[in-house]
């Protein structure tokens, strides 16, 4: 399999969005290991869990809620999300500020225990998060998918892109373009395309020295 240089890539992307300067500019803003490690637990926990909420509503819905789920939810103070008890969970099933779904709701219980977890092994999740490998993109999502609760597969990349955390996110566009590439042929879920795919973008990023982020951003702009 030969694949398009990202140089062609970028290339087309560019002439689809307004000019090279035009499209740069739409780049994702990342941050650097120092300054993931510095934010809070409780932002990681916040940024997971707008995501799960998010999942099958409008995100302006959850975003104009979102100040009342915070309150809600203790500011997403990870121990006291771990120790959400069933009387809690009652609670928030009946208040209006939050987003009345018990599956979503426990979701954050199970997620701050697996923080807690991680906080444990290396200091904090924040450390877990920003020092994972982003040529291993596709272990840090299934670390999450198997120890943390909705939070695997575009949920995850999305909610770790908004934190700043360099990784690709398989949408619409970019699986399309990764198969024109022939990379896979459908969307990926297996591990054997999982593999495939981060080892195309490992090559793209070798070729241009380019984050994985910037890489999947240009994917999805080649595709009409």
């Amino acid at each position: 399999m030969t694949l398009t240089s990202f140089d062609d890539l970028f290339e087309q992307a560019s002439a689809r969005k307004g000019g090279v300067d035009a499209f740069q500019a739409t780049m994702p803003d990342l941050k650097t290991v120092d300054e993931l490690r510095a934010i809070p637990d409780d932002r990681w926990l916040s940024t997971f869990s707008k995501g799960v909420f998010s999942t099958g509503l409008n995100w302006k819905v959850v975003s104009n809620k979102w100040p009342g789920i915070e309150e809600a939810l203790w500011s997403f103070d990870v121990p006291r999300c771990a120790m959400m008890s069933d009387e809690d969970l009652d609670g928030l099933l009946k208040d209006t500020r939050v987003i009345r779904h018990a599956a979503k709701l426990l979701s954050v219980r199970d997620n701050a225990i697996f923080f807690t977890d991680l906080a444990k092994e290396h200091g904090s999740a924040a450390s877990f998060f920003a020092e994972w490998p982003s040529d291993d993109f596709i272990g840090l999502i299934a670390v999450m998918k198997k120890r943390g609760t909705r939070i695997g597969g575009n949920t995850g990349m999305y909610a770790l892109r908004f934190m700043g955390k360099d990784g690709f996110v398989l949408g619409g566009d970019v699986v399309k373009a990764l198969i024109r590439e022939g990379v896979v042929t459908k969307n990926p879920s297996s591990q054997r395309d999982l593999r495939a795919t981060q080892d195309a973008f490992n090559t793209w990023r070798a070729e241009s020295g380019r984050p994985l982020a910037d890489i999947s951003r240009t994917l999805a702009c080649t595709v009409e």
